[in-house]
């Protein structure tokens, strides 16, 4: 893995003299490395991690996405994204899930996905206890009408409660089965579906401040539109698969569009690994 921006010394080689001498060695980044070069913004009680920059909002929250897309746009191959990722980038999805409070993803790209409780990770377990973190950040699941198997280990084996994001029109057998299963039903929305923002801040005032969504498509398409997003980690895979599949987000449009600044930019075996921030932020 290679750093391309910002240029730093490990960005170019040097000689002895101080010349340049060529390209960095690619190399395997270990674990802390990476979580350096994703850490969250500094709370504002807290000391900025190193290489961080940066403050969380005045919300007291910081919203990333982890998202992947070919080069032809495709965020998903067949339904998931497995296919066009690699082993760089689980690398990074594991670093962001051993950095963040809470994940959140939306009922479909669960069932797609078949995700499992988040586990806690020696590598990262010394950097939690210092950020006042728990073990394992929780799982959130954004659903309308609770349509889930409330009997999958997700609800019924996680090492944190798992969270289901819903609105209050909710069918009441439904959440009834929710919490039987042993998960904390939040109630993020006035009617039946979730308002983004609102699960933004019901999630912060659980103190789940640092939160990282994996999409998919349809949901990171709602916190985009609802201006909440922060940072977006997107790797560029570099493959073509034509057919039809979903954008990383999706939904109705937005009337400007938002401009966002690049913050880092790494590469690996031909996929990008990029980071980007809100202008604002």
């Amino acid at each position: 893995m290679r750093s391309l921006f910002p240029v730093t010394d490990l960005t170019t080689s040097t000689s002895e003299g101080g010349s340049p001498a060529g390209p960095p060695t690619d190399r395997e980044w270990t674990l802390d490395e990476l979580a350096e070069a994703y850490a969250y913004p500094a709370a504002p009680d807290r000391p900025a991690p190193v290489g961080a920059g940066g403050s969380v909002p005045s919300g007291g929250s910081w919203l990333r996405a982890n998202m992947v897309s070919t080069l032809d746009g495709a965020a998903q191959h067949e339904g998931r994204s497995q296919p066009i990722s690699c082993a760089a980038d689980m690398r990074i999805f594991g670093t962001l899930r051993g950095l963040a409070d809470v994940v959140i993803a939306g009922a479909e790209t669960v069932r797609q996905e078949g995700y499992r409780p988040a586990r806690a990770r020696e590598a990262f377990a010394a950097r939690r206890a210092a950020a006042g973190q728990g073990p394992a950040p929780a799982v959130a699941v954004v659903s309308a009408s609770l349509e889930l198997d409330f009997s999958l280990p997700l609800f019924t084996e996680p090492l944190v409660p798992t969270l289901v994001l819903t609105g209050a029109a909710a069918p009441a057998d439904r959440i009834a089965a929710a919490r039987k299963a042993g998960a904390e039903v939040v109630i993020a929305g006035d009617g039946a579906g979730v308002d983004p923002a609102r699960a933004v801040r019901e999630l912060a005032d659980r103190g789940l401040r640092r939160q990282l969504t994996e999409g998919g498509p349809r949901l990171l398409g709602q916190f985009v539109a609802a201006g909440v997003l922060d940072e977006l980690c997107l790797t560029i895979s570099p493959m073509l698969t034509a057919g039809d599949a979903q954008r990383i987000a999706g939904g109705p449009g937005v009337a400007v569009p938002e401009r966002f600044f690049l913050a880092s930019l790494l590469e690996e075996a031909g996929f990008l690994f990029s980071r980007y921030r809100r202008t604002d932020s």
